[in-house]
């Protein structure tokens, strides 16, 4: 329950009461987040504070809104790719284009891992399902 009394702004209450809710599985993959209103009645606030509480989830990568259907719990069980890193090779996090969301199918609040090799070739990989591991040898 929402203390409008805290020292925590109100929304970030309640984007911790729904964090807890999908960590603990009680919203799983995939589920169905309840609606604005619904949030909006069961908190006592307005629905300013609820979208600022579903902007932060988002943010997190642990929600997507489907206009006009609503939002939901993502699925976080995607397969991971591993690329393997070399010597001299950089990694680095940046925020994709709307355009470069839709081409590679990543979500909002996602990011890419840009991996700059050691001869200059770039590869740019959704963030939510590559890892960047260093080789053995660091080669």
């Amino acid at each position: 329950m929402i203390d409008p009394s805290a020292d925590r702004a109100q929304y970030r209450q309640i984007a911790d009461s729904l964090r807890d809710a999908i960590m603990s599985g009680q919203l799983p993959d995939g589920a169905r987040v309840p609606s604005e209103e619904q949030l909006r009645q069961e908190h006592g606030v307005s629905r300013t504070t609820v979208r600022k509480a579903i902007d932060v989830l988002k943010g997190e990568g642990l929600v997507e809104v489907r206009a006009p259907r609503g939002t939901f719990v993502r699925n976080n069980q995607q397969p991971v790719q591993t690329v393997p890193l070399r010597r001299g090779d950089r990694v680095r996090a940046r925020m994709p284009s709307p355009e470069e969301r839709r081409e590679h199918d990543v979500r909002e609040g996602v990011p890419f891992l840009v991996v700059t090799r050691a001869d200059g070739t770039v590869e740019v990989h959704p963030g939510d399902r590559t890892q960047a591991q260093q080789g053995p040898t660091g080669r």
